[in-house]
């Protein structure tokens, strides 16, 4: 970065925050503090309106370096998560490219704007994000999901779950406090304190019905950070399959979830998977077919054999 747009740089960062100290733009442009006063010093010259306060920093007179342009809160999101995704989804040449970007465009916002977008975006996480495939239903609830958790409202939906109760139910009735949303391999999932679990659940939108956003209102709790918050890992059980080679790339893009150790062994590759239960890998290891054999565990091995008499049958 050399000297002109460094002064540049900072005169947006001045525009952004309020007071900023020497020694914070020193350490945010990677130069010296004396460097610093010096560019103070020669955008003052140019005209630039900075005040300077001892011990506490430099801010900018108010209403200077208006931007040309408007945004609303909801186009600075657009704007800003979609820099969120080059950050993320691009080589390492676009990460600081877009980090300028989100800067730039919040240094322009006013400041009531600035503040609401950052309330919006702070409801929203964007992990690695696949292609979605959303559905209008899907689109419809992401809406009102939002919504309720910027108005700290409860929801209530019907639920199917992935794998069934010990009655075979799959359904089921769930009101839940909204925390956040998050895209992972392009599902978007709800984080929400659950009120028939009374613990932090995760609800793929795909397979809700029936929503509705309650008038019961929720605090959210003190020190929850949706961009920091880890889900506790309760993938307990063990599942060993010796697998061909050749299709180890197939094994490790497929499952890299579940995933925890591939190693190669004379009589082919010993993978090891860690699940909360077996049926998670079972349509992976019977579309792999006979390159695969479960080794353990036993009860997985007869699951797997029974799958394969019954698609035998059919034929």
């Amino acid at each position: 970065m050399n000297k002109t747009e460094r002064q540049l740089a900072i005169t947006l960062e001045l525009q952004r925050n309020k007071l900023v100290r020497a020694e914070d733009l020193a350490a945010r442009f990677e130069t010296s503090v004396r460097t610093i006063y010096r560019d103070i010093q020669a955008l003052s010259e140019a005209g630039v309106p900075i005040a300077g306060a001892p011990g506490q920093g430099y801010s900018l007179m108010e209403g200077y370096f208006l931007p040309p342009v408007s945004f609303t809160a909801e186009e600075a999101v657009a704007l800003l998560m979609g820099a969120d995704f080059i950050e993320q989804r691009l080589d390492a040449d676009y990460s600081p490219v877009a980090e300028a970007a989100k800067r730039k465009i919040e240094a322009v916002l006013p400041e009531p704007v600035r503040a609401e977008s950052m309330r919006v975006r702070e409801t929203m996480r964007l992990l690695q994000a696949g292609e979605p495939v959303t559905s209008r239903k899907e689109k419809d609830y992401l809406g009102q999901i939002r919504r309720a958790i910027l108005e700290r409202r409860k929801i209530k939906f019907a639920y199917l779950k992935k794998y069934p109760e010990t009655d075979g139910s799959r359904m089921n009735i769930r009101e839940a406090a909204p925390y956040g949303l998050t895209l992972v391999q392009g599902n978007w999932t709800l984080v929400a304190h659950c009120d028939l679990r009374q613990d932090i659940r995760h609800f793929r939108l795909s397979r809700m019905t029936e929503l509705a956003v309650l008038e019961e209102g929720f605090a959210m709790p003190a020190g929850f950070d949706l961009k920091r918050y880890q889900p506790p890992d309760d993938r307990n059980l063990r599942v060993v399959v010796r697998a061909n080679p050749d299709i180890a790339d197939k094994i490790a893009e497929a499952t890299h979830f579940y995933m925890e150790e591939m190693e190669e062994r004379e009589d082919g590759l010993r993978v090891t998977f860690r699940v909360r239960q077996p049926e998670e890998l079972l349509p992976y290891i019977l579309g792999w077919g006979g390159a695969v054999v479960v080794l353990e565990p036993e009860s997985f091995r007869r699951q797997i054999q029974t799958e394969a008499e019954n698609i035998l049958n059919r034929y």
